[in-house]
């Protein structure tokens, strides 16, 4: 049997707090969650004047990103790329840049999903979170 690493609350509160200065140092309006390697939600923000809407996609980009291993961003070049049949995948609704895994000894332990502003400053605002580890 194998062992493996797992986010806590305070891995992830951090997350939040180091992902949420990044977005206030810019003057961004974002939310950002955090989900462990099923996906589940384990922290969640939402900045002031951040758009409703931007809550269910961080929550879906870090869903992708923690189910699949990889950024979001994969999912979303290989669409663009022609890969149209790629949108039928059930279970990935975040497939957009903002989303990234955290990786911990080469094993994805969760993922940060960043929405509110353009993908590749929701993408920078989550790399910070992760960084934060």
């Amino acid at each position: 049997m194998k062992t493996k690493q797992i986010l806590e609350k305070t891995d992830a509160d951090k997350i939040v707090a180091a992902a949420t200065a990044e977005a206030q140092k810019h003057q961004w309006a974002v939310a950002v969650a955090v989900v462990d390697d099923g996906g589940h939600l384990l922290a969640f923000t939402r900045l002031d004047n951040t758009p409703s809407v931007s809550c269910t996609i961080a929550i879906e980009k870090a869903r992708t990103s923690a189910i699949g291993k990889r950024e979001s961003k994969v999912y979303e070049d290989m669409i663009n790329n022609g890969r149209t049949s790629f949108l039928s995948v059930v279970p990935l609704q975040g497939m957009l840049e903002g989303g990234v895994p955290i990786m911990v000894d080469g094993q994805c332990v969760g993922a940060v999903g960043v929405s509110g502003v353009k993908s590749v400053e929701d993408a920078q605002v989550a790399k910070a979170g992760v960084a934060a580890l």
